[in-house]
């Protein structure tokens, strides 16, 4: 399954898509295995868009239709590629299954460490850093947050909407941040997308961490870390985001003179208070 995401991603890297094109994109990477089998009313159906956005998707990629888009995904699949069975288990256990999947997919592209070193390099050099991250992707800011200011001199947590969140962006602008790092989990909240414009507007360089490379708040110009969000559940599983978002504060401690003595100053403390019972 990672390799089929992993071929999808390729095929669609570097093209400017529309809103409904980025969902059908979305739509293949998160179904990779069943994606070559999928009829264009289907895909429609699951991408919650038109038949002739599926066909303009296609031809977008550079394919005269979504039959030669198709023939090209199936040519490409691995022998033997067949759709997920997972009836012999239970829901709950393909769930979990599901997410290691996820994981894989993850793992298979941070063979390139690349894009997350670059975004490392951005928020270690933010002062102050805004991390952003509302409604379902709260606690992703917040776990983050928590965690990079034990590293850096100023973090600033923004996990409420609302006119408020307009102007603490503004301020950490003014403050002298470079960089805002950003949590969007569907069902990608209209007030993320206009904190990010303000932003952008204010001359910061955003890093997003989403469930997809084409999520509806991310621009061409941005840093997008990209880990697919579990859905068999009746809520959103983010395992895939919350160990991206782990990763990506390793590659910020790394970019971080001192981050080490920093942590080993903050355990040095913390066990003269006793704040730990191990």
């Amino acid at each position: 399954m990672e390799e089929a995401s992993a071929r999808l991603l390729k095929l669609v890297e570097g093209h400017r898509l529309t809103p409904a094109q980025r969902r059908i994109a979305h739509c293949l990477v998160r179904r990779a295995a069943d994606a070559p089998f999928l009829s264009s009313v289907e895909l429609a159906e699951l991408a919650g868009v038109s038949q002739p956005s599926v066909t303009r998707f296609a031809v977008a990629l550079g394919f005269d239709g979504y039959p030669a888009l198709r023939r090209a995904l199936r040519e490409e699949a691995s022998p033997g590629v067949a759709e997920p069975v997972g009836s012999a288990v239970h829901p709950y256990q393909q769930a979990v299954l599901a997410e290691i999947e996820h994981l894989r997919v993850l793992a298979a592209q941070l063979a390139d460490p690349g894009p997350v070193e670059r975004a490392g390099r951005l928020l270690a050099a933010s002062r102050p850093l805004p991390v952003l991250g509302l409604r379902a992707a709260a606690a992703q800011a917040r776990g983050f947050g928590y965690f990079a200011a034990k590293v850096h001199p100023d973090v600033r947590v923004l996990d409420e909407g609302g006119s408020v969140l307009l102007d603490r962006i503004e301020a950490a602008a003014a403050a002298g941040a470079t960089a805002l790092l950003c949590f969007a989990l569907p069902r990608h909240p209209r007030e993320t997308a206009e904190a990010l414009a303000v932003a952008r507007t204010a001359g910061l360089g955003v890093v997003t961490v989403a469930d997809s490379a084409f999520a509806p708040v991310a621009e061409p110009d941005d840093v997008v870390l990209a880990a697919p969000v579990g859905t068999a559940l009746s809520f959103d599983t983010p395992a895939g985001p919350m160990m991206l978002g782990r990763v990506l504060l390793e590659a910020m401690c790394d970019a971080l003179p001192g981050a080490q003595a920093r942590l080993e100053e903050f355990d040095a403390r913390a066990a003269e208070r006793g704040v730990f019972l191990g």
